[in-house]
C-alpha cells in the first residue's frame, strides 16, 4: 500500500505540515556575547533556556539551530508524555546512588508529565494535551510473560503499584479493540500532545522572556568558552549542547549515535470506524513485541503510529527531511491491519526522524565546571518528558546550584562507546533483525516465554546487565 492520492512523504512531520507556517527566525550573521550558548533548539536545548530563566531571568541566553525550531525528534515524535525512563534502569541502579537514585528519578518523569502540561497551560498555548494512559497491548503468550515482567520491574525500581495495572484480554478490549490481545498493561499518567504545538509553544515563550534563537546556524566547533560557526562565534562562559541525535559531529561519533524512527498518519477516521475499534479515552497505545509500535489517536481522529522500520544509516546519517521507504509504510501500515481487520486504512502522511542513543541506551547529563561545557542527550526515543527533567538538571548544574535535579541518576553518567564502522552498522542491523525473527518465532510456535533469539538480540543492544 502507498499513500493516498495527495498524502506527503516527509516534509519534516505531520505536526508540522499541519500548523499554520510561521517565518524563518534571523540566522547569526557575526560575532556575539552571551552569558550561556545553547546548541540545538529541540525540547533539550528550549527547556534548558526555560529552566535557566526560571532561576536566573537576567541571563542574555542564544539559542543556535542549524535548521529550524523542532526540526529534530522534537518536532517528529509520537506525542506522548511517558513516565518512562530512558535507558537501562539496572545500570543506573549499579552506580553510586543505587535503586533509591532510580527511584528517584521515576519519581522526577512522573511529576515531569504534569509539570509540561502546566507550562502549556499557564502560558497558554494549546498542545493538545489529554491524559489518557497508555495501554500497552500483548498478542503473544511470550509477550504477556514480558509484561508481567516488566510490571515487576517498574514496581522494583519505583513506580508506585497504582501507576501500572494489569489488564484482561476483556478490559484491553474495553479500552481499545485490538484483535488477538492476550493480556496488557496500563499507565494511567501518559499524556497525549502534540509534539510540535509544545516545541513552537515553548520557543515563543523562551523569545517573549528574551532569550535569542537563530535559525539556520549550525555549529561546527565547540571549545571552552566559545561555540563556532561558519557566520561568526558566541562567546559565552556556559556552552550547552543538546542535539540529541544529530549531535555527534560535536559530541563524538561514537558517544551517540541517530537511529531512525518512522511514522504514518491515517486519513481522519469515521465515527463507525472509531466505533469499531474504541480508543474513546484516547490513550496512548503501544505493544509488547520485540519490534514494537507505538500510537496516538490525534486530536483531529486520526492515527499516528510509529516503529523503527530501518533503523540505522551508515556512518550515523540522519535522513534529511523525512523521507520515508514505502516498506516501513508497508510495515506499519500492515500492523493497523492486523490489529483493526474492520477498518481500511489510507495513509496521508509518511515521515521519519532519529533518535539519539547511548552504548546501553541511557541518558547522560553532565557539566564539565573547568570548561563550562555541557550536555544533556540518549533518550533512546523517550525523550518527550525526559528531555524537560534532563535539561532541568543541566540547567541547575550550569548554575551551580545543589538540588533534587543535580542528584539524579543520570548526572555524571557515562556509557562505553559504540563500537567503529562497519561493526555498528552490522551489529544494530542484526539486532533488528533478530528481533523480527522473534516476533515471528513466538507467534508461530505460541511460546509462553520469550525466545532465545529475542533475548539475544536485547543482549548485543545492550538493554540488558
Amino acid at each position: 500500500m502507498t499513500l493516498m492520492p495527495g498524502g506527503v512523504n516527509g516534509g519534516v512531520s505531520f505536526w508540522l505540515t499541519h500548523l499554520p507556517g510561521e517565518p524563518r527566525r534571523p540566522a547569526l550573521t557575526a560575532d556575539r556575547d552571551a552569558d550561556v550558548a545553547v546548541v540545538g533548539a529541540g525540547y533539550s536545548g528550549l527547556w534548558a533556556a526555560y529552566h535557566l530563566t526560571e532561576v536566573r531571568p537576567d541571563l542574555r541566553i542564544v539559542v543556535l539551530e542549524a535548521e529550524h525550531v523542532g526540526y529534530g525528534a522534537s518536532g517528529r515524535n509520537g506525542g506522548w508524555l511517558s513516565q518512562l525512563i530512558p535507558g537501562n534502569r539496572a545500570k543506573y541502579a549499579a552506580g553510586p546512588m543505587g535503586t533509591d537514585g532510580v527511584a528517584r528519578l521515576q519519581q522526577a518523569m512522573l511529576e515531569g508529565i504534569t509539570a509540561v502540561v502546566g507550562v502549556a497551560e499557564r502560558h497558554g498555548f494549546d498542545i493538545d494535551a489529554h491524559r489518557g494512559g497508555n495501554l500497552v497491548v500483548a498478542t503473544t503468550k511470550a509477550g504477556l510473560t514480558r509484561l508481567q515482567a516488566r510490571r515487576a520491574a517498574d514496581v522494583h525500581h519505583g513506580l508506585p503499584v497504582d501507576r501500572v495495572h494489569t489488564l484482561s484480554p476483556a478490559e484491553v478490549a474495553r479500552r481499545i479493540d485490538v484483535r488477538g490481545a492476550t493480556g496488557g498493561l496500563h499507565y494511567p499518567d501518559v499524556t497525549r500532545i502534540n509534539p510540535a504545538k509544545l516545541v513552537r509553544g515553548l520557543a515563543t515563550l523562551l523569545e517573549a522572556r528574551g532569550v535569542v534563537i537563530h535559525e539556520g546556524t549550525r555549529v561546527t566547533g565547540v571549545e571552552s568558552g566559545r561555540a563556532v560557526t561558519a557566520a561568526g562565534t558566541v562567546s559565552a562562559p556556559h556552552i550547552l549542547l543538546a542535539a540529541e541525535g544529530y549531535g555527534g559531529p560535536i559530541v563524538g561519533a561514537r558517544r551517540i549515535i541517530p537511529v531512525n524512527s518512522s511514522m504514518i498518519a491515517t486519513r481522519v477516521l469515521t465515527d463507525d470506524e472509531w466505533a469499531h475499534i474504541g480508543w474513546s479515552d484516547h490513550d496512548c497505545l503501544s505493544d509488547a513485541a520485540h519490534t514494537f509500535i507505538y500510537a496516538q489517536r490525534t486530536a483531529d481522529g486520526r492515527i499516528a503510529i510509529g516503529g523503527r522500520g530501518s533503523p540505522y544509516r551508515f556512518r550515523s546519517g540522519t535522513g534529511g527531511d523525512g523521507q520515508t521507504p514505502e516498506s516501513t509504510v508497508e510495515l506499519l501500515t500492515a500492523r493497523l491491519r492486523e490489529y483493526f481487520p474492520d477498518v481500511s486504512f489510507d495513509i496521508e502522511h509518511a515521515w521519519s526522524g532519529v533518535l539519539g542513543v547511548t552504548r546501553d541506551w541511557c541518558t547522560s547529563v553532565y557539566f564539565d565546571r573547568a570548561t563550562g561545557i555541557g550536555h544533556t542527550m540518549g533518550y533512546a526515543g523517550h525523550g518527550v518528558t525526559s528531555a524537560y527533567v534532563a535539561a532541568r538538571s543541566l540547567a541547575h548544574l550550569t548554575l551551580g546550584l545543589d538540588t533534587p535535579s543535580t542528584r539524579l541518576p543520570w548526572v555524571d553518567y557515562r556509557s562505553r562507546l559504540w563500537e567503529p564502522e562497519p561493526i555498528r552498522w552490522v551489529g544494530v542491523h542484526s539486532m533488528y533483525r533478530l528481533f523480527r525473527i522473534a516476533d515471528w518465532w513466538e507467534e508461530r510456535r505460541g511460546s509462553d516465554e520469550t525466545s532465545v533469539l529475542g533475548r539475544a538480540a536485547g543482549h548485543l543492544a545492550g538493554l540488558h546487565g
